[in-house]
């Protein structure tokens, strides 16, 4: 009876103890949320409570589990195997806090500021720092597991006797890995593309969708994910739309007859600016820019508050002008031109004009 009743006291007692005081932990930090509203740290420390749970039960069987008397010929075991898991747990836990922390920051900022470059810039700075976060938990936690076979304490002092001659090896087999890490570190830090900009990359205009510490994806305006490593923006020049603010201005180039009415379309121009909520009303503008033998290009100038209206503008007025020009001035729509060509000065007929079978000459001879 001892036998059943021991490992059932030991394991139970140490499951019921984890969820009283994961369950204590979890009310405190509900009326903490509750008390103070205007930070979400508290709630969001809620969702560390699963991994808290689990370094809370294997801490209580790392040290009681002698006492149930099961499996005695594989205590070493059971103990190592108890020792990853409160391992592995600690560096979840680790994680999930950090994470927290970092959320809470940037949302307290994000709410305190307006401008949304600067809160681009710090979300952008915050992804990274989380990254790297985790990535030196679990290597240190993966570090820590390892440690725990004596094999690999043994093989520790090996390494480091070697480690000068792998650094070598390691940095010229990971140069280019090297190269987008620190490439990822100065974006986050640097400023120079953050999360939500604009930019035009390689003929390709889109918006910076996540951004790592080895690759960074562009968003295009027709769904697609261009991946690219980060180490590109840092020795290509690019687009960023978004620098210095997002205002913009935007161009719509027409090429239409040498009789369109211009000073007509100037009126029509500002009619359906007026009329079109993307326009921030700062400037608008049409000119004669450019002529050819049967065409002159004609340019629209607009202005929108960011990238996304001022596309909006542009095909909106090009839509309409070309419709307005088609319904009240169809002469002025570009055409090919079928009518004889007038003669030259001097008398001599066009070639196309002479008489049947009589060729012009064109000089003395």
């Amino acid at each position: 009876m001892e036998n059943v009743l021991r490992p059932l006291i030991v394991i139970g007692g140490s499951v019921v103890l984890t969820l009283l005081v994961t369950w204590a932990v979890d009310r405190l930090l509900r009326r903490a949320d509750a008390r103070h509203g205007e930070t979400p740290l508290w709630g969001l420390l809620r969702r560390c409570r699963l991994p808290l749970q689990l370094v809370l039960c294997a801490a209580l069987l790392r040290g009681s589990y002698r006492e149930t008397g099961l499996a005695d010929g594989h205590v070493a075991g059971v103990g190592r195997t108890l020792t990853l898991v409160l391992i592995g747990a600690a560096a979840w836990l680790a994680v999930r806090i950090a994470n927290a922390v970092v959320d809470a920051t940037y949302t307290r900022y994000a709410s305190a500021h307006r401008d949304p470059a600067r809160v681009r810039r710090v979300r952008t700075q915050v992804t990274l720092i989380q990254r790297v976060v985790s990535a030196v938990v679990g290597v240190v936690a993966v570090a820590s597991m390892l440690l725990t076979f004596p094999a690999m304490r043994a093989a520790g002092a090996s390494l480091l006797a070697s480690a000068g001659v792998l650094g070598v090896v390691a940095g010229i087999a990971a140069q280019s890995t090297l190269s987008n890490l620190f490439a990822g570190l100065q974006i986050a830090f640097g400023d120079m593309v953050r999360l939500g900009d604009t930019v035009v990359v390689d003929g390709e205009w889109g918006t910076i969708d996540e951004i790592t510490l080895t690759f960074l994806t562009v968003r295009t305006w027709d769904e697609r994910r261009i991946t690219m490593p980060v180490s590109y923006f840092t020795s290509k020049p690019f687009e960023n739309w978004s620098r210095g603010g997002a205002q913009m201005t935007g161009t719509v180039f027409l090429h239409l007859d040498h009789s369109a009415p211009v000073h007509e379309m100037r009126e029509k121009l500002r009619d359906i600016l007026r009329a079109c909520p993307a326009w921030d009303g700062r400037d608008y503008g049409l000119a004669v820019t450019g002529t050819t033998p049967t065409t002159m290009e004609v340019r629209a100038l607009v202005t929108a508050k960011d990238a996304d209206d001022i596309w909006t503008v542009r095909v909106t007025v090009r839509e309409q002008l070309i419709g307005w020009l088609a319904e009240h001035h169809p002469y002025a729509l570009p055409r090919v031109t079928t009518a004889p060509a007038i003669p030259a000065p001097g008398g001599v007929p066009h070639p196309e004009h002479a008489p049947d079978g009589e060729i012009p000459r064109r000089g003395r001879g």
